[in-house]
């Protein structure tokens, strides 16, 4: 079991002590960031508890199989299903197709579990105001429920994207998703979707529980140069999860893995430390800027297991 998941009894036993000490002292104000409004302080809550996974995507370029056990060898207990994998054969094979059966999706979960890993997330593979979107979301949703996985990951077009189609789908695929155990995740991908501030209003004017925001800090740097340190405390309370990927614009634009952008990690996480939930937090980049990226697995597994090593860190030190 990863460190930050065996020490939460700790941090609640240490806070019980400190919670008489601290109850008659005002609201702080963590790292010059403004407290959420509409919620209690985060010191009054109990520890979030984060899942880090490494999603299978960054090892795209390698067979699916390689991914799972390079994934687990980096220290990973938890895994998210990428998109398509580069097979032995040299053909682009995807994780799983958007209208497979769930039993094939229940197959490749126990797979993933028979090597250590649980599978937190799937991409959908769809986005919401396509025209077969609600047919592929359920179907996906289904095999989320059959794998035993509890997200599936949807985001809209660079472009911009329909937001009041959206909301018509999300309120008719929000009972479905709940129905079977399941959340969509809506992540911010540029255009009128690209900030967690407008997900957030999509998924409070939807107001299920079976359809929250994932975030994506590098995404909202990225796209639109937005900070994600004060976009994040406008949809903190919808968060669920995040797409972990940092982003830099010196010695050159693009994104990379946490902790070696110019994302503080601290800042971004410490916003949901203290929820209570279960929150997955899945690597989607974690290769180093500038620098070409690894030729070989080997090289992909160092920079995974670089990335978890990072985030554990940042984990413990908010926690503490």
């Amino acid at each position: 079991m990863p460190i930050h998941e065996r020490t939460n009894s700790a941090f609640l036993h240490r806070r019980a002590m400190l919670k008489a000490g601290v109850a008659s002292l005002p609201a702080l104000v963590w790292h010059g960031l403004p407290a959420m409004s509409g919620t209690t302080p985060a010191d009054a809550k109990k520890p979030t508890l984060f899942q880090i996974a490494c999603m299978t995507l960054p090892y795209s370029q390698f067979p699916l199989e390689r991914a799972l056990t390079g994934i687990r060898s980096a220290g990973y207990s938890y895994v998210a299903w990428g998109t398509t994998h580069r097979e032995n054969n040299g053909k682009e094979v995807p994780v799983i197709a958007s209208d497979a059966p769930p039993a094939r999706a229940k197959e490749l979960a126990a797979r993933c579990r028979d090597l250590g890993l649980v599978p937190l997330m799937m991409f959908s593979g769809v986005y919401p105001e396509a025209a077969n979107a609600i047919e592929i979301l359920t179907n996906r949703i289904r095999q989320a429920s059959a794998a035993n996985m509890p997200q599936v990951l949807t985001f809209g077009h660079t472009e911009g994207s329909d937001r009041k189609l959206w909301t018509e789908r999300f309120k008719k695929l929000g009972p479905i998703a709940r129905d079977q155990g399941v959340m969509i995740v809506v992540k911010q991908h540029g255009g009128n979707t690209g900030t967690g501030a407008a997900c957030a209003e999509i998924i409070r004017e939807v107001a299920d529980e079976g359809v929250k925001v994932n975030y994506d800090a590098g995404n909202v740097m990225d796209y639109l140069k937005i900070d994600p340190l004060l976009d994040i405390q406008k949809c903190a309370e919808e968060i669920r999860s995040f797409c972990i990927k940092d982003h830099r614009h010196f010695p050159s634009d693009q994104d990379c893995g946490p902790g070696l952008g110019e994302i503080d990690h601290y800042k971004l996480l410490h916003t949901v430390a203290f929820t209570g939930l279960k929150m997955p937090l899945c690597c989607e980049n974690i290769f180093a800027p500038v620098i070409p990226r690894p030729t070989v697995p080997e090289g992909v597994d160092a920079l995974a297991r670089r990335a978890r090593e990072f985030l554990e860190i940042v984990l413990q030190g908010l926690q503490a």
